[in-house]
């Protein structure tokens, strides 16, 4: 079996993923694979499908849907924790170490200038629009920190799990790349890429050196131990396909601390889990309406084309007479009952077409929205309404795409801060050292008077802490994203406030905006 062999599940839906990238591409992609998406109707010369395909609008409904989910769950920037808090102590000095290997990671994650923030932009469109990407994490010697590599869904083309030490590991995972290559009349302009396969696989190692504690066993032999080991793999130049295309150009043995890595540093991200099996696509049924509507709309305007002009005719006048329509101009027949007239169309047919539009471009809008669907509550009086986008919402679909990739996330960001740090095992980093949160809130922001008022006599009366109201207020967009608790402190002291306070607290009259007093009362539900 050829080194660049594909996985069933990648074999069962490239397709897809193919169809979903020339949809998001747009109107030129969609229209350049021709048949594909616009079959060519009876008895159609190339000339006429050609005119036929020319005369068609594609509305790319699912890339300006994807933009707007992207947008929402980038309106506030993420959350991270980079582990740079760590304690005293041995465990808190390796701590730091690995925490500030994890600040120089945020700054530029991929070695290519790109903030993690600008990463996980590009992780989650890779997952909203084909519902498949991964994240490899390696060492790079030159800088002494770890950096990744995003890698998209049609680049990852084999994997294997098995069960290794208790858990379901991925023992194996191929990945398509290119490389920089020099052809022989490079002037240094022009560089030719070089098509590769990255052979990511944990093998048996008789040494026994292994990071797992108590050794991660394997299928092969009793007791076996695993190591993580990569092969580079290209084509040889010239050579005329099959299996003997493909050469062993690398191996190597990636090390941490002196020895080998017992799983492989690479993170799938999807939009319900990060495992390795594929996915739905989270637009699927919007494209395949999106398409439907660009072969409507094409059927509408080959119609128009045909029927839209009234287009003369005569009867009883000389064939090689010329006739010409205008004011200025008049037709004349000296034989009897000669007639003329105009044929219009008047059926039924461009009609069905047109609702037939309307239709799919209402369920496209359906679709889209679906995916930010919202509970609805009672209101005060027993009304049913709806919730707003922000607050007690439920967000279905793009909020847990988020989650997911917050999940994947920050299994990358915890790959990047073991790997400075002292810790035997990625496992052993703990979520509360290290992580992403990526926004849920798709709120419009702002708070009324009445719930800042009710914030503020939360903190009053010790139901809430000033942390958590600033934290509310931040995600609430009333508190700038940007400014910390200590400024905002700090802010409010400065202010024009600063003279009431001090009056209040010499024991002068309080003033009429001075929150009342709250008396203790069952507890808030949240």
């Amino acid at each position: 079996m050829p080194v660049n062999s594909t996985h069933a599940d990648y074999d069962a839906i490239a397709a897809d993923w193919g169809r979903a990238r020339d949809v998001i591409a747009g109107e030129d992609a969609v229209k350049a694979a021709g048949q594909k998406y616009l079959p060519r109707l009876d008895c159609q010369s190339e000339e006429e499908y050609a005119a036929y395909r020319g005369r068609a609008s594609f509305f790319n409904a699912t890339a300006r849907t994807a933009e707007a989910y992207v947008g929402l769950v980038f309106r506030r920037p993420p959350a991270v924790e980079t582990g740079e808090g760590a304690g005293a102590g041995e465990a808190g000095v390796a701590g730091a170490v690995g925490g500030a290997s994890v600040g120089a990671f945020v700054r530029d994650a991929d070695l290519l200038g790109s903030t993690l923030a600008n990463y996980a932009r590009g992780v989650v469109w890779e997952v909203l629009c084909v519902g498949r990407a991964g994240s490899l994490v390696d060492w790079d010697e030159v800088e002494d920190r770890a950096y990744v590599s995003l890698f998209k869904a049609e680049d990852i083309i084999n994997w294997r799990v098995e069960r290794v030490g208790g858990q379901n590991l991925a023992t194996l995972v191929v990945l398509r790349e290119e490389a920089p290559g020099v052809s022989a009349g490079d002037d240094g302009f022009r560089r030719e890429r070089v098509e590769q396969i990255r052979v990511l696989r944990l093998v048996e190692d008789g040494s026994g050196c292994l990071g797992r504690p108590g050794g991660a066993r394997g299928g092969k032999g009793k007791g076996a131990r695993r190591r993580y080991q990569v092969d580079v793999w290209r084509r040889r130049a010239g050579s005329g396909g099959g299996e003997a295309e493909w050469e062993l150009v690398e191996t190597r043995v990636p090390l941490r601390r002196g020895r080998p890595l017992g799983t492989i540093p690479f993170v799938f991200h999807g939009p319900r889990h990060s495992r390795p099996g594929v996915d739905r696509l989270p637009l699927g049924d919007l494209i395949a309406v999106n398409l439907d509507h660009y072969r409507l709309d094409a059927d509408l305007k080959h119609g128009l084309h045909f029927t839209a002009l009234p287009t003369a005719w005569v009867s009883g006048f000389d064939k090689g007479s010329a006739l010409r329509i205008g004011a200025s101009t008049a037709w004349v027949s000296e034989v009897p009952g000669a007639t003329a007239g105009f044929l219009e169309f008047n059926g039924e047919g461009l009609g069905a077409i047109e609702r037939a539009l309307d239709r799919d471009e209402r369920l496209m809008a359906a679709l889209g929205g679906r995916l930010l669907e919202v509970q609805r509550r009672a209101g005060e009086e027993g009304e049913v309404r709806e919730a707003p986008l922000g607050g007690d919402a439920v967000v279905v679909g793009v909020a847990r795409l988020a989650g997911s990739v917050s999940e994947s996330l920050s299994e990358v960001l915890r790959w990047v801060y073991w790997w400075s740090s002292r810790e035997a095992e990625p496992a052993e980093v703990g979520s509360g050292q290290v992580g992403v949160r990526l926004n849920t809130d798709f709120g419009v922001g702002g708070m009324s008077g009445q719930e800042l008022q009710a914030v503020a006599m939360a903190w009053q009366a010790g139901a809430i802490s000033q942390d958590t109201m600033f934290d509310l207020l931040r995600r609430r967009e009333v508190m700038p994203s940007e400014r910390t608790d200590e400024e905002e402190v700090r802010l409010i002291a400065e202010g024009p406030g600063r003279k009431m306070r001090a009056e209040v607290e010499a024991g002068a009259a309080a003033p009429q905006m001075a929150f009342p007093r709250v008396e203790p009362g069952p507890r808030m539900r949240h």
